[in-house]
């Protein structure tokens, strides 16, 4: 179940694929699934239809939702890439060179693929619902094979002290309680910052572009968003 190197070395290329996939959702032209709509709309209307709340305030209230997601993912993936290195999160191979228990690893082994998965939650909310569906599931199940395969990297190139981090530290869901000590790494925010503009750029789309409900501008803010984070990331030092 776990992914190769090969699927390691491409994992942005498949996820932007099946990103890609969720926006087109070709199967509803296909089947006949009806006009295209977005997932926040679509939540909108649901909740107004069955009495929850009224389409004035459930409209909001669906923004709001979808916006804190996106600022989780951002602070996931910023917290991460400022304590792990960007070199090292952008590096083609898995990387071991030590462990990493600091920051959010303390409470996580793999914050940034965590907030990989909100990150994909919160642009699913401009997917129509079933290319949110898809997304969302296929992304998840594809980054816990990424998971599994580097935790076998891992466990191989570094033995026991990784066997006890996994043991103290739960690899998705955070435990707050029994944290290791801070190990005293200094973050680099500047640069984790720089790195994590395309998650930035899916909150301040949710954020500042949903209430006009444009999807297509929406889509084109986190195009560019990710562009010029390929852009950044390129030129960035990788130490």
């Amino acid at each position: 179940m776990r992914a190769t190197k090969l699927e390691f070395r491409l994992r942005l290329v498949i996820i932007a694929l099946i990103l890609a996939l969720g926006f087109w959702s070709p199967w509803i032209e296909a089947v006949h699934l009806g006009r295209r709509i977005a997932l926040l709309e679509w939540l909108a209307l649901g909740l107004s239809r069955l009495g929850l709340l009224r389409f004035t305030v459930a409209s909001p209230a669906v923004i709001l939702a979808g916006a804190a997601i996106a600022a989780l993912a951002v602070i996931l993936r910023v917290w991460g890439t400022a304590y792990m290195g960007h070199g090292i999160v952008a590096h083609a191979e898995m990387q071991a060179g030590r462990i990493m228990a600091d920051g959010p690893y303390r409470f996580a082994r793999n914050p940034l693929y965590l907030g990989t998965w909100f990150m994909t939650i919160a642009m699913a909310f401009v997917m129509p619902p079933t290319g949110a569906l898809f997304a969302v599931l296929l992304v998840g199940f594809f980054l816990l094979r990424l998971i599994l395969g580097e935790e076998v990297f891992l466990a191989s190139q570094l033995g026991e002290p990784y066997q006890a981090y996994t043991q103290t530290v739960p690899r998705l869901c955070p435990r707050l309680r029994g944290a290791p000590p801070s190990a005293g790494h200094k973050p680099q925010w500047v640069h984790a910052i720089l790195a994590e503009i395309g998650p930035i750029g899916v909150f301040v789309a949710l954020v500042f572009l949903s209430w006009s409900y444009d999807n297509l501008l929406m889509i084109r803010a986190i195009l560019i968003s990710f562009g010029v984070s390929l852009v950044v990331r390129a030129v960035l030092p990788r130490r």
